[in-house]
């Protein structure tokens, strides 16, 4: 049940079990994040951890945590932010829980764009970035002008329109790497799973950039997708301009998830599952972009402390794929038995 603040001329409507929800998954995504960065080669106990971040910490404690591992934590719980918000813009347009960008081309359109720069154009982190960006955008691009029909963009026909577009790309992706030498093959492949090994503040920076202009852009207009999920005829009898507020908020979800697979490369099912894990704690039959987005980075920071933790390294990417899996079996299962039940 939401309340409303009134301060004067202003008020402010709030959900106090979303708020408390929200709350929740940033201690968890930041507690996540302190353990991050005290496992490794050198240990460091969490208090120390949170000594070092409050400049109390010594010398050389102070170094590696916020030179040598800070970075990584912090490019974790941006990205998992990126990716539940654009997940959750593209789930509400087209009121579909599989209308994610990593099953409709988007995230594999950003990977196409890194692999060119990488195994045909060359160049350094900058350029792969870039490529990153410009596959994306050309992707979602393509992917919106294919759906274009009468007048507007109908989610049905966006999700069989991107998710065609995913296995032309990954397609194309495979022969990329199959041309490559071997060096080159490994590092694409290697890319190509997500990871955020030896992740710098060259990493972290330019994602926090883009997500202070993004994430807050996608949050004034996020209002609008609740409208558009009761129809176009009658978000537009509320005085809603529908298809402007869509482009925009396309526009905000593709630079997000851009942004994201530039910083740690396509990272699979976060943005797939944060936001019906998040509709589900917060009991709410609408969108709801900043919870989503919490719940991306708290899974993103727990999927990258799991995969520290395990005997054998591995990249994020196979821990979130992992869980993923699980997640996406569990939920056809469950729409099943509703569908025949």
């Amino acid at each position: 049940m939401s309340r409303v603040v009134r301060a004067g001329a202003l008020s402010v409507r709030w959900e106090p079990r979303a708020a408390a929800v929200g709350v929740a998954l940033l201690a968890v995504g930041l507690a996540a994040a302190v353990f991050v960065v005290g496992t490794g080669d050198f240990p460091i106990p969490a208090p120390e951890v949170v000594r070092a971040l409050a400049g109390q910490g010594d010398q050389a404690t102070t170094f590696i945590v916020t030179e040598l591992r800070l970075p990584r934590a912090v490019a974790g719980l941006l990205a998992g932010l990126a990716l539940g918000i654009s997940g959750a813009i593209f789930q509400s347009m087209s009121r579909n829980p599989l209308g994610s960008p990593d099953l409709i081309g988007f995230t594999t359109g950003a990977s196409t764009g890194a692999l060119l720069q990488i195994l045909v154009l060359g160049g350094g982190a900058a350029s792969i970035a870039a490529g990153s960006v410009s596959g994306a955008v050309c992707t979602a691009a393509a992917v919106y002008a294919l759906s274009y029909r009468g007048g507007g963009v109908n989610g049905h026909r966006l999700v069989l329109i991107g998710v065609g577009a995913a296995a032309m790309l990954e397609a194309g992706n495979s022969y990329l790497i199959t041309r490559a030498e071997l060096r080159d093959a490994y590092e694409a492949a290697f890319w190509l799973t997500g990871s955020l090994n030896n992740r710098g503040w060259e990493h972290a920076v330019p994602l926090a950039l883009a997500l202070a202009v993004l994430v807050p852009l996608a949050l004034a207009y996020g209002g609008r997708l609740k409208m558009g999920e009761l129809g176009d005829d009658a978000a537009q009898a509320l005085g809603v301009p529908v298809q402007r507020s869509r482009a925009i908020l396309v526009a905000a979800g593709v630079g997000l998830i851009a942004a994201a697979t530039t910083a740690v490369g396509p990272v699979p099912f976060v943005a797939l599952a944060a936001p019906q894990l998040a509709r589900r704690l917060t009991r709410r039959t609408g969108p709801h972009l900043l919870s989503a987005g919490l719940m991306g980075a708290a899974l993103l920071a727990v999927s990258d402390l799991i995969s520290l933790k395990l005997p054998a390294a591995v990249p994020v990417g196979v821990v979130t794929g992992t869980l993923g899996g699980l997640y996406l079996v569990w939920l056809l299962t469950t729409t099943g038995r509703k569908g025949t039940t």
